[in-house]
């Protein structure tokens, strides 16, 4: 790659493909690499324009007449808990959240490879081998983080580590707040739904940082795999005119806002 292609992005656009999440719809993605110097600028302003990054590709939805992804980001400075968000995090409070450098781990992988082969065994990740994991952790040119989250043990009030792992949490710090690339947790631990406790701990990290969003990827209304992202409000759908408000669920997207 020629040092006028990094510091120039170069777009492409992929072949159509079925989509994963509207049954009889077709896909594509326009996508560009994220190398160089400049890696983190670049991500931080695609993500503001609706991009996701994985390993070093930033790409998103391209798709002929349908517009049905909407990025979506979670305002969490007037985040505030619902009942059943105050239900989850009371049934988590045996979890310790554990930030780190972006470093694949055996203990990690063995907690992936469950996830995948209990939640996503015929999805587009399911052979992924512990080189392509640590690959999707490692091949990254911005700022990442993995957020462990272990069981307390009965040393934890002393050293502050967890014991087990049970979920995992691949994550960018931009400059306006924390993207949720990828997370993952043990299929035994459904009860505890892990996937909220994570969102919602993001949002208490990105409130003490001083960072007024938590990037959650994409929306598609009728989608069930999605359904849950609309829960975590007030939130901001990305639109043609800019990043709209919404304050409950079925409302209708109010200003632009920044």
């Amino acid at each position: 790659m020629t040092q006028h292609s990094r510091d120039t992005p170069q777009f492409y656009l992929t072949a159509p493909s079925p989509c994963p999440y509207l049954p009889g719809r077709h896909e594509r993605k326009v996508f560009t690499h994220l190398v160089g110097e400049r890696a983190g600028d670049l991500n931080d302003l695609l993500t503001h324009g609706g991009f996701r990054r994985s390993q070093s590709i930033a790409y998103r939805p391209a798709c002929d007449q349908c517009r049905a992804c909407v990025s979506v980001r979670v305002v969490a400075n007037e985040f505030r808990l619902s009942r059943n968000f105050r239900k989850v995090m009371a049934r988590n409070s045996d979890i310790i959240g554990e930030q780190r450098s972006a470093v694949p781990t055996s203990e990690q992988y063995s907690v992936f490879r469950a996830y995948l082969d209990a939640r996503h065994r015929h999805g587009g990740m399911a052979d992924m081998t512990v080189l392509d994991y640590a690959m999707m952790v490692e091949d990254s040119h911005v700022e990442t983080r993995i957020i462990e989250y272990r069981k307390r043990g009965p040393d934890s009030g002393i050293t502050g580590r967890g014991e087990e792992l049970i979920a995992v949490a691949l994550t960018d710090v931009l400059s306006d707040g924390l993207s949720m690339v990828y997370s993952f947790f043990e299929p035994g631990q459904v009860s505890r739904s892990m996937g909220t406790f994570m969102i919602l701990d993001h949002i208490a990290r990105a409130r003490r940082q001083g960072l007024p969003y938590v990037y959650l990827g994409y929306w598609i209304e009728g989608s069930k795999k999605m359904d849950y992202k609309a829960r975590f409000l007030p939130q901001q759908r990305l639109a043609p005119s800019g990043w709209l408000r919404i304050d409950a669920q079925g409302d209708a997207a109010s200003e632009p806002q920044d």
